[in-house]
């Protein structure tokens, strides 16, 4: 079975765009996309992903403050905080709230696939 993931941001085109990444790689299954933290925790409790990707900056219900949320109900899930924006100090908010890893969306798609696959291998054996 391969290992899931639940894509969390608020710019649908963007969500789209790694669901369709993850999906042609193969390694890991998307089980739903959320569009904030909120609804993020609704859908982590409903389908217990391995790795939750997620945008940290997001209306009603920020990636962190749902970061901090789903350690405390999922705790072997891995949370993996993305962004593009470029504020020094969100890497050091990311580990503070219990992300897994810090990346910026431009890294590509390559290596947006190894970090989740990468998290999901970790979730799975732990």
């Amino acid at each position: 079975m391969r290992p899931h993931v639940l894509v969390v941001d608020d710019d649908a085109r963007f969500a789209e765009f790694v669901t369709a990444v993850l999906e042609q790689d193969g390694r890991v299954a998307v089980v739903g996309r959320a569009r904030d933290g909120q609804q993020a925790i609704a859908l982590a409790r409903l389908f217990s992903p391995d790795v939750v990707l997620m945008d940290i900056h997001m209306p009603l219900m920020d990636g962190l403050e749902a970061t901090q949320l789903l350690r405390g109900l999922l705790p072997a899930t891995r949370v993996v905080l993305m962004t593009s924006s470029d504020v020094a100090d969100d890497r050091h908010r990311a580990a503070k709230a219990g992300a897994h890893m810090f990346l910026r969306k431009n890294v590509g798609h390559l290596a947006l696939v190894e970090a989740a696959v990468g998290a999901a291998r970790e979730a799975v054996a732990s």
